[in-house]
C-alpha cells in the first residue's frame, strides 16, 4: 500500500503541472489554490484545505476538488476525500486521475468493491498503456484484498472468485499464494501446485510473500496426492526460511 501511495503522489505531481496547461482560473481563485498546494506539499493540510474552500468559494473549479481531496485523504478523513472527488468528476467526468485517486481512497478506506469499479473506470478512461497496466494492477491488489478477505471467514468459492479475478488483472504472487491455500484446504491438489509455482516465478523483488511460502505449499499439496518424496523435498526447501522452519519440521517428521 505504501508503494501505491507512493505512485499516487507521483501521478499528483504530474496532473498538478498539467492543470497549467488547461483553461485558466479565476485569478483570486488561482492565487488560493497556489497558496493551498504550496501549504499541502508542507504539511499544513488544515491550512491548505481553508485556502482551497475559499477559492472555491470564488470560482467552482475541478482542480481545486482535486487538490482539497489529496488534503483530505493525506489527514485519512475518506468520506471527505471522496465527496471532493465526486464533486470534481461530477464537473469534469473526463478527468482520468481523479478515477485513480478515488480507487485508492476506497482502497485505504478499506472499501475495495469501490475501489475496484474506480479503478476499472480509470483502466477505461485513460488511453495511455501504461496508466491502463497500472490501473490493472491495482484492480489486482484490491480484488486479492476482498479474496482475503473472504479467505478468512472460509468462504473458498467466493475467495477464489475473488483472486481468479485478481490474477487476470495482475499477476501477483501474494493472490496466487491464497489460490494454494484454498486449493490445498479444498483437496484440489494439482491446482495448488500450479497456484505455488505461478507465486515462485511471479515472485517480485520487493515481494512481503516469505520465500518459502509455496514451496510450504507445494508440500502439502505433494502429501496430499501421497507423493511423499516430493512433499519432503519442497519441505526441505521451505524450512530454509525462518517463518516455515517450525511448521516444515513438522510435516516432515510426520510425513510417512
Amino acid at each position: 500500500m505504501k508503494k501505491l501511495l507512493i505512485v499516487m503522489s507521483v501521478l499528483l505531481m504530474l496532473s498538478i503541472s498539467s492543470f497549467a496547461q488547461e483553461g485558466k482560473m479565476d485569478n483570486e481563485a488561482a492565487k488560493l489554490y497556489n497558496a493551498g498546494n504550496k501549504q499541502k506539499k508542507a504539511g499544513d493540510y488544515e491550512g491548505a484545505l481553508g485556502s482551497y474552500a475559499s477559492a472555491l468559494n470564488i470560482s467552482k473549479d475541478y482542480r481545486i476538488y482535486y487538490q482539497m481531496s489529496a488534503a483530505y485523504k493525506k489527514q485519512r478523513k475518506f468520506q471527505e476525500s471522496e465527496q471532493a472527488l465526486n464533486a470534481c468528476l461530477e464537473m469534469n467526468p473526463k478527468f482520468e486521475t481523479a478515477y485513480n485517486s478515488l480507487g485508492t481512497t476506497y482502497y485505504s478506506w478499506g472499501k475495495y468493491e469501490k475501489a475496484v469499479e474506480s479503478f476499472k473506470k480509470f483502466e477505461e478512461t485513460t488511453q495511455k498503456k501504461k496508466q491502463k497496466k497500472r490501473a490493472q494492477k491495482y484492480i489486482g491488489l484490491a480484488y486479492t484484498k476482498l479474496g482475503s478477505q473472504e479467505l478468512k471467514d472460509k468462504n473458498y468459492n467466493k475467495a477464489t472468485e475473488y483472486l481468479m479475478s485478481a490474477v487476470s488483472n495482475y499477476n501477483y504472487d501474494a493472490a496466487y499464494l491464497k489460490l494454494a491455500d484454498i486449493y490445498v484446504e479444498t483437496g484440489k491438489y494439482e491446482d495448488a501446485l500450479q497456484a505455488a509455482d505461478n507465486a515462485i516465478n511471479y515472485r517480485s523483488k520487493k515481494s512481503k510473500v516469505p520465500k518459502g511460502a509455496p514451496h510450504f505449499y507445494k508440500g502439502l499439496a505433494f502429501k496430499g496426492m501421497k507423493q511423499f518424496d516430493k512433499a519432503r523435498e519442497s519441505f526441505g526447501v521451505s524450512k530454509k526460511d525462518k517463518q516455515y522452519k517450525d511448521r516444515s519440521n513438522h510435516e516432515i517428521k510426520y510425513l510417512k
